[in-house]
């Protein structure tokens, strides 16, 4: 048994809830049974011996087991001033037993009852999907000691800076950095990512993921509660007792229709009766009335499909932050993209290598023996790409950093050097118009332009650029063709920089803004927010005013960042631009279910009630009617749970 006080976090509050829930679910069906083992042998009597003293006591225990939980509910709610559906159902059920048909009124209350249990349970699948989330941490940790020992401990006995380990075909037990070892690592529990990572010294790891091949020593940067993994439990607990629009407005319309069914069916007793229907006959039509006219598929209707997807999201790494943001993420017409970390990996990596009167080796391997002895962050990228190349730097001599302009240094006594245009004029070499043209169109494409030369002449170019991600094309173009009228970039890069990057991906001049400040990309979604439902989309980090101006905030990559899953409405955990493009698509199918059940219910309950008060429908088959309606829009909600 659970016990949460209320310093409990909301997973733990959830797996309280699922529990006393699956009680009454338990309940229900035992009652439900009682129901029908009465139900039939009351029939079985009525048809053999008539109506006895046992057919009455039969009847009778169908009547208590199937309307003891509605009829309890129905009281509580009267205390508190408010009237529901088991209180239709309840009365319903007595109405066709005052004027003798015991038998519909007990076929009603099992039906009623059955339909409530298999609502309970298909509701509480929504909740158990998201519950799954929390068996993916394990328990227990391999904690390494001051003498190499491996200790097993309680996750929750954790603290940062600890070491643990974690072997090949284990689960990461919390967030931290890998100090020791190299493995693939599946990530697809927290951040939905299709294929494992690669991982190694220096990289993160998430609880919830599973170790590949290696064996990992992992420093403990989160406790458990504030692993990525819990944030993600409690983000989607509160997300799911959060109310959309429509949600909301299902609840307040049947609230109040239930009103209006309550009244109505007493006028149409009334009109019955004037217009010459026997009373039993009136009874019995208003009975009925009550319960195809209750709108239990109408207010369930929303709830279903909202749940379902919102546990589908969180399966595969999307987190929405409630109904509202589901909803409102399915109607956008407009996205605006911040760059960098966003459309681009926000790396900058070397793109061209482009060698003169040398070969591209030669000129990468006097660039490596230069920038090895750099601090510049695209120093860093040059040595990494030779080193992918399988070039070594040469030994230098009186190296020496130019600050703002690059790096000089003497190599097998002869005078090198590397750096940008300020670096090239004080050299002053000649350029001629061939050299000057390549110069050009590598900074017409947007990339940082890296000059080598010697006391002589320039040896090449070596262009390096924020490397634009590989599903950013195919993702604007598919949300293009889903729906999406207008894409905007928006940058604190150069303009060159930025329409480079925006003519690769396909976005007009005329949506692409930079040199922005924060407060600027905040104007322009304002402006964009005047002709349209904008979405921004951003790392969380450095644009969470956007963020939160936007219609919907979407935060990319949001896996380990606090501030992203504060600031966005919908977190995707992982840098995979198509996961912006399944959110969408969620949303959208979300959308679309919702309108189906809303048609569907009360296209139902118009009929039903047509045919009530003009023709006659028996209460049986008005039950069946209404509680198959309701159950089919659970079921149609429900579909979402298995959606990808």
């Amino acid at each position: 048994m659970i016990m949460c006080n209320t310093k409990c976090s909301p997973g733990m509050k959830l797996l309280e809830e699922i529990e006393e829930e699956r009680k009454e679910i338990r309940n229900k069906a035992i009652l439900t049974s009682i129901t029908l083992v009465g139900l039939i042998t009351g029939v079985f009597l009525q048809f053999t011996v008539g109506e006895s003293a046992f057919f009455y006591t039969a009847f009778a225990v169908a009547y208590l087991a199937g309307g003891l939980t509605a009829a309890i509910g129905a009281f509580r709610n009267l205390l508190k001033g408010k009237l529901d559906i088991d209180l239709l159902m309840v009365l319903a059920a007595l109405a066709a037993a005052g004027v003798g048909e015991i038998r519909d009124g007990a076929i009603l209350l099992f039906l009623f009852s059955l339909a409530s249990t298999l609502e309970g349970y298909a509701m509480g699948n929504t909740k158990r999907a998201v519950v799954a989330l929390m068996k993916l941490r394990p328990d227990e940790a391999n904690l390494e000691q001051p003498d190499g020992q491996l200790q097993r401990v309680k996750v929750e006995q954790l603290t940062i800076g600890q070491t643990i380990v974690v072997k090949a075909g284990e689960r990461m037990p919390i967030d931290g950095t890998i100090v020791r070892g190299e493995s693939a690592v599946d990530q697809s529990p927290v951040t939905g990512e299709s294929v494992p990572i690669d991982k190694a010294v220096g990289d993160n790891v998430f609880a919830g993921s599973v170790n590949g091949y290696g064996v990992l020593a992992i420093t403990v940067q989160k406790l458990a509660s504030q692993s990525t993994l819990s944030r993600m439990i409690d983000l989607v607990t509160s997300a799911q007792a959060e109310r959309s629009p429509s949600e909301r407005f299902s609840e307040w319309f049947g609230s109040r229709y239930t009103i209006f069914v309550l009244v109505g069916s007493v006028v149409a007793l009334v009109i019955f009766i004037l217009f010459g229907v026997p009373i039993s006959e009136a009874l019995y039509k208003a009975a009925t009335l009550l319960v195809v006219a209750s709108p239990c598929a109408i207010v369930i209707s929303v709830p279903a499909a909202v749940l379902s997807a919102l546990a589908a999201a969180a399966k595969s790494g999307m987190l929405f932050k409630g109904g509202a943001a589901l909803e409102e993420f399915g109607k956008i017409d407009t996205i605006a993209f911040d760059k960098t970390g966003t459309l681009t990996e926000g790396k900058m990596v070397v793109d061209s290598v482009t060698p003169i009167l040398i070969t591209e080796s030669e000129l990468l391997q006097i660039a490596t023996s230069l920038e090895i002895h750099s601090e510049h962050p695209l120093a860093r990228s040059i040595i990494n790409y030779a080193e992918t190349k399988g070039i070594k730097p040469q030994g230098v001599s009186d190296a020496e950093t130019i600050p703002g302009k690059g790096i000089r240094a003497q190599i097998n006594n002869t005078h090198y050097w590397a750096g940008n245009r300020r670096m090239l004029e004080d050299s002053n070499l000649e350029m001629d118009e061939t050299i000057k043209n390549i110069l050009s169109e590598l900074e017409d494409e947007g990339k940082t332009t890296i000059i080598i030369g010697n006391s002589t002449r320039i040896l090449g170019f070596i262009g390096i650029a924020d490397k634009i991600r590989d599903t950013a094309k195919e993702a604007i173009a598919e949300l293009r063709k889903n729906g999406i009228k207008r894409i905007v970039m928006l940058t604190g890069d150069h303009a060159t920089v930025a329409h480079a990057i925006g003519q690769e991906l396909g976005i007009p001049e005329t949506d692409i803004y930079a040199a922005l400040l924060p407060e600027d990309k905040v104007s322009i979604v304002k402006t964009l927010r005047d002709s349209g439902t904008v979405a921004f989309v951003g790392d969380g980090v450095n644009d969470a005013a956007a963020l939160v101006t936007s219609h919907v905030g979407i935060a990319m990559g949001a896996a380990g960042t606090d501030v992203a899953l504060e600031a966005a409405d919908v977190a995707l955990l992982s840098d995979d631009l198509h996961k912006l493009l399944s959110a969408f698509k969620l949303s959208k199918k979300a959308n679309g279910i919702i309108k189906q059940n809303l048609i569907f219910a009360i296209g139902i309950l118009s009929v039903m009630v047509f045919i009530t008060t003009f023709f006659y429908l028996p209460l049986p088959l008005g039950v069946v009617g209404h509680e198959g309606g309701t159950l089919l829009v659970v079921a149609n909600g429900l579909r979402l749970l298995f959606w990808k």
